[in-house]
This record gives structure tokens, C-alpha cells and sequence, in this order.
């Protein structure tokens, strides 16, 4: 990683504000590699959300405490000695006071000078109106990507994350039935809601929309479209196939539930095709 240990606070320049489970991940990993990226060892920031968003407060401290242990644990395995310089950093970023202004701008402090700081939060996409306010008028200058996924197989896909996290074990198609009430599912994907949200505040040379299977279909035509939003020389970058994070085999969702669901997102369906058109919409999968 590039390490600037005399570098100043600054804001970030690349913003990817989500969606969950769309490939916000594989983004992060692949445009972190660009040397004239730079992202914080933390992969989200989670800044805006702890602002307007009450309910992540009480869990957001521990996110960055349990990464901090993560990554001593991967030098630990390597037997390798953590650099004073990223031991402090991580020392200051998980110390009170936490999530000020200042303290968001040290994130940055490291990234080179020629370098465009990233940080990349699904979470961010959920902003109530006045949050993504305040981003446009603290951030008049950063760039925005939403990777938009197909609206079910982007709420199964979260579905079968928490219930592996809750270490629930749903049996009967009545037991999925109940699973897919959680209103978590269907806000984070709720595209007519954030998207002309997000819209109202960015036009299309600072928030760029992406269909999640461009991924798949043809990652570096991706890469090189994101480039070009940034203005970042291509580059070439490895490993463009690999999934990231892919679904655990054995956790299969009933169709009932899956029509339940779908059921249940008509209107995003609806907001997208009306959006987007059959182009984009083919390659949401």
C-alpha cells in the first residue's frame, strides 16, 4: 500500500455509495490496485451514515475496532512486523473521538498527493435527503458510483448473508416466508427512492450508474468506464474474473419465497425499466 506518513487530512475524491451485495467489494479491491487510488485499510468509512443514520451508531465504534484486530491478526500470520506508521494510524482511527469531521479527513491523511483517496460504503446509498445534502455540500468536488443489481437476486443475496451471520437455519418454506419480511431487504434496495435521491444532487458527471452483471459480462469495459468518469489512466488490473465474497454453497431459497419477493419489488422493477431502459437492464444479472 502507498503510505504517506507526512501526508495532511484531506477528503476523499472517489465515492462508492453502494449498492449491498452489488459488487461494491470486487470495486473497491480492483480500483484500489490503480496507483493513483488510494483507499484506507478500512473498506468502509461508514462517516455518513453514523451522521443520519441512528440506528448504526451503537455498532459502528466495534466495525473499526474488529477491523483493526483483523489486519494485526494478518501480519501476526505472516509473522510479519506491522509498520509504526499504519500501527498508529489504526491506533488514532479507532481512539475517541470518532466519526467528527476531522477525524474523516485523517482517513485520508496517508494517500499520496498524486493519488485520489476512495472510500467505498454500501450504507451510503440509504442516506435520508438530508444526508445526501450534507455529502453535496462537503464533498463539492468528489466523484460517486452505485453499482444497481437486480433487485432479487440482490435481496436474496443479502438474505442469505445475515441469516448465515444469525446462524438461523430456516427448514420450511413458512421459515423463508418469515425471512423475507425483514424490511432491511427491501430498503436497501429500494432504487426508486435513492437513486432520484442521489440524482437530484449529481448529475451524470458526478454520480455514475453501473448494471451489476457489467461485472461479469465485461469487467475491464468496466474498469475502463470508470476510469474515464475519473479521469484515471487505464490500467491494467489483476485478477478481473475472481468473485468476490461468493454465495456459500447449500443455503437455496424456495421459489415460493423468491415470487414472494419478487412480489414484493414490482415496483423497483418498474422505477428501473422506466430509468434505464432494456440496455442496462439486461445486464443487472
Amino acid at each position: 500500500m502507498q503510505w504517506n506518513s507526512e501526508g495532511k487530512p484531506r477528503k476523499p475524491a472517489i465515492i462508492g455509495i453502494g449498492a449491498q451485495k452489488a459488487g461494491t467489494t470486487w470495486l473497491s479491491q480492483k480500483l484500489g490496485q490503480h496507483p493513483h487510488v488510494w483507499a484506507p485499510p478500512f473498506k468502509e468509512m461508514q462517516f455518513f451514515n453514523h451522521r443520519y443514520i441512528e440506528e448504526h451508531r451503537s455498532w459502528l465504534p466495534w466495525h473499526f475496532r474488529r477491523s483493526k484486530l483483523v489486519i494485526q491478526q494478518g501480519y501476526d500470520s505472516r509473522n510479519e512486523e506491522m509498520p509504526e506508521a499504519l500501527r498508529r494510524y489504526l491506533d488514532r482511527m479507532t481512539r475517541e473521538p470518532m466519526f467528527t469531521n476531522h477525524w474523516y479527513k485523517q482517513a485520508f491523511a496517508p494517500a499520496p498527493d498524486d493519488a485520489l483517496p476512495m472510500d467505498v460504503t454500501p450504507e451510503y446509498s440509504t442516506l435520508p435527503e438530508e444526508g445526501v445534502a450534507f455529502v453535496a455540500k462537503f464533498l463539492p468536488k468528489a466523484k460517486f458510483i452505485y453499482v444497481i443489481r437486480h433487485p432479487v437476486d440482490r435481496a436474496i443475496s443479502q438474505l442469505k448473508m445475515n441469516i448465515t451471520r444469525a446462524k438461523r437455519k430456516p427448514q420450511t418454506v413458512s421459515d423463508w416466508l418469515n425471512e423475507i419480511e425483514d424490511p432491511v431487504l427491501l430498503d436497501r434496495g429500494d432504487y426508486a427512492t435513492y437513486v432520484p435521491r442521489w440524482s437530484a444532487h449529481f448529475g451524470p458527471d458526478r454520480l455514475l450508474i453501473l448494471p451489476f452483471g457489467q461485472i461479469a459480462a465485461d469487467p475491464e469495459g468496466l474498469m475502463r468506464q470508470v476510469e474515464a468518469f475519473l479521469d484515471l489512466p487505464p490500467y491494467e488490473y489483476r485478477k478481473l474474473d475472481q468473485k468476490v465474497f461468493p454465495s456459500k454453497p447449500g443455503l437455496s431459497v424456495p421459489e415460493q419465497a423468491r415470487a414472494a419477493l419478487r412480489a414484493k419489488l414490482r415496483p423497483q422493477f418498474r422505477f428501473l425499466e422506466q430509468t434505464f431502459g432494456p440496455e442496462f437492464n439486461a445486464l443487472l444479472r
